[in-house]
């Protein structure tokens, strides 16, 4: 068995794991392969996408940094390179390129009929205005069920993107399986927020 797992391609990895996934997140595995691969990409320069074209990855960017925009305490899809990750699935995956041209599409073709210019070229307003209406699963109207399909993928895919990379990893303060030579038991702020504490008799916290 191992010897199989070992002949098995990068690319054959990568549309394994989207196919016994449906097409929604990626293993962590998976996702370092991916991110191995950009930046073996990224050694001989910038990054220049190898499935969507220039206005395709032009929205796919926009996209990326509405949904987890940079702030105070990260510095965002973009600079996670979940852009990049994407476009990666993307040339390696059939099924995934489809529902990301379809949906990129999609949003343009709303943005024109309500504001008559692509995404990328409205307003944050605008845009703001249409994510509104296909983010919520639940509220959206039948009308805009692929736009639902597709936004509800694209975020997932943006999530794994960025959170498996260096900086997502940092923000997410994960710091693996480190040594810990004494362990002082719960932090305060934690046992507050589940409503325990511990008493000098019992080592093992119990509610008030």
């Amino acid at each position: 068995m191992s010897e199989q797992i070992q002949d098995v391609s990068r690319r054959d990895l990568l549309r394994i794991t989207l196919t016994t996934l449906g097409v929604s997140v990626v293993n962590a595995e998976a996702a370092q392969h991916v991110h191995q691969a950009v930046a073996d990409v990224k050694k001989n320069g910038a990054y220049k996408p190898k499935f969507f074209n220039e206005h395709e990855y032009k929205t796919l960017e926009k996209l990326a940094d509405l949904i987890i925009p940079a702030d105070e305490h990260s510095p965002g899809a973009l600079a996670g390179g979940a852009p990049e990750f994407i476009d990666f699935l993307s040339s390696q995956s059939p099924e995934l390129a489809e529902i990301y041209t379809g949906g990129l599409a999609w949003l343009d073709h709303e943005c024109e009929l309500r504001f008559g210019k692509r995404f990328v070229e409205c307003a944050d307003a605008e845009r703001t205005a249409v994510l509104d209406d296909i983010a919520w699963p639940r509220k959206a109207k039948p009308e805009h069920s692929q736009g639902v399909a597709f936004f509800n993928s694209f975020r997932d895919f943006t999530a794994s993107g960025f959170f498996s990379s260096k900086l997502g990893v940092q923000d997410l303060g994960y710091i693996g399986n480190t040594f810990v030579p004494v362990w002082n038991g719960c932090p305060p702020e934690a046992l507050a927020k589940l409503g325990v504490s511990y008493d000098l008799m019992n080592t093992h916290p119990h509610r008030d």
